[in-house]
């Protein structure tokens, strides 16, 4: 599990880097799987939904799920589906409720669908040609200078 708190830093720009956690525990590795495949989405899915759960297989951290962390995308995307297709109904309109919602959203923080989630559990994902910008040497704009330039 993550830990609780603010965001950690991005690796580059910690000051330590430690080989175990803040409780001087060393990572625990065992093998994975040979092969995982993503089940297919369900076509009755809610289309925000279904877009979001084939997002995942092309999404970096996907690198790291196992046959389990699928079945639990499926899950969240079966309850997220009927979540909103119940706030749609005609028949019962009901409006989205905030616990729905919070929930939805920590289930899919824990398949590390956002970039805060996925420095709590110190997964970065790096584009090939990125890296400037939130390093040093970034350039600085002063927010003046920019107002009267285009003011």
């Amino acid at each position: 599990m993550g830990t609780r708190g603010p965001v950690g830093k991005r690796t580059e720009t910690r000051t330590r880097r430690n080989k175990t956690d803040e409780a001087g525990v060393a990572v625990k590795k065992a093998p994975a799987s040979a092969t995982v495949k993503r089940p297919a989405a369900d076509p009755s899915w809610h289309k925000v939904i279904k877009g979001w759960y084939w997002s995942l297989e092309t999404s970096g951290q996907s690198k790291f799920y196992e046959d389990s962390d699928w079945q639990a995308a499926r899950f969240t995307a079966h309850y997220a589906s009927s979540v909103l297709k119940a706030a749609e109904s005609p028949e019962n309109p009901s409006a989205l409720r905030a616990a729905s919602i919070r929930q939805i959203w920590s289930m899919m923080g824990d398949l590390m669908t956002t970039e805060s989630a996925r420095r709590r559990v110190r997964v970065e994902l790096i584009r090939p040609g990125a890296g400037e910008g939130d390093g040093e040497g970034a350039e600085v704009v002063d927010i003046d200078d920019f107002r009267e330039d285009y003011a």
